[in-house]
């Protein structure tokens, strides 16, 4: 078993650094979180017992989003912060202390990797992975605070067509739980396309048990925001990566301007 002692870091020298950052002098007062951008195993955990098949499924990480993210980044000029392993290593969007954040399971496949971890290696797991990320986050958004900067924050994701045989019809949903402006906004605009099966709070919904992302960083800061999820099969190259990141781009900049007109944000022009 590729475990790492208590005494041992878990990132290799040759491992890079888990925070991903794109434009982080972006006017935008889009924030955008990729918690499932990338797919990586630091280099003493191995495989994690999984044969390459299964590391490039949605199991392993949120397959298509990285482009589309990367793209919203640059024609929105909006910051972007992502996490670059794979979410079998630990899920960055869940509370550290509930079972999926180091899965055992994901959807039918055993993770034997993670079988048999001491509290110490999950810790260590959370303070060189989990913990540099959402500190990152928290960091961005009270220096944007302090400036005056206003800041929606959109979590990014895709989801599988197909979990546990049961086909989802959902194009994009539009997750959320507490707030009550930008969700609207979304499926208002998204339905408006004609062509899309949108999802509300489908095919997840945002909880404080599921998730971890939206309720710290969103919620308890009081910021607008929302979770975007994409079927990975309309997103799985480069030319459907385009097609949604230009739609999105179209979509929430007509959002933006929707809210600065109704006052309901002010300040730095995007």
């Amino acid at each position: 078993m590729n475990h790492v002692g208590s005494s041992s870091f878990l990132l290799a020298k040759t491992d890079i650094a888990p925070v991903h950052e794109v434009n982080p002098a972006g006017r935008s007062p889009f924030l955008f979180t990729c918690d499932h951008y990338g797919r990586l195993i630091p280099a003493p955990l191995g495989d994690l017992g999984l044969p390459e098949s299964e590391l490039v499924r949605h199991i392993a990480w949120d397959i298509g989003i990285a482009g589309v993210a990367e793209s919203l980044s640059a024609q929105l000029d909006a910051h972007l912060i992502a996490q670059r392993y794979s979410r079998l290593v630990i899920d960055c969007n869940r509370p550290p202390h509930v079972a999926s954040s180091i899965p055992l399971i994901s959807e039918a496949t055993t993770i034997s990797g993670n079988e048999g971890l001491s509290r110490e290696d999950a810790e260590t797991r959370r303070s060189e992975i989990f913990d540099p990320y959402h500190q990152r986050i928290e960091e961005i958004i009270d220096a944007r605070l302090r400036a005056g900067q206003p800041t929606i924050l959109v979590a990014l994701h895709s989801f599988t067509p197909v979990y546990a045989g049961i086909a989802r019809p959902w194009h994009i949903g539009t997750l959320y739980h507490r707030d009550t402006v930008l969700p609207p906004q979304l499926l208002k605009h998204l339905r408006s396309e004609g062509d899309l099966v949108v999802g509300d709070n489908e095919p997840y919904a945002v909880g404080d048990e599921t998730d971890y992302t939206i309720p710290v960083h969103g919620e308890r800061r009081g910021l607008m925001n929302s979770g975007i999820e994409i079927r990975q099969d309309l997103i799985s190259d480069q030319a459907g990566e385009k097609v949604w990141a230009d739609r999105l781009a179209r979509i929430l900049a007509e959002i933006e301007t929707t809210l600065r007109k109704e006052a309901v944000i002010q300040g730095v022009q995007s």
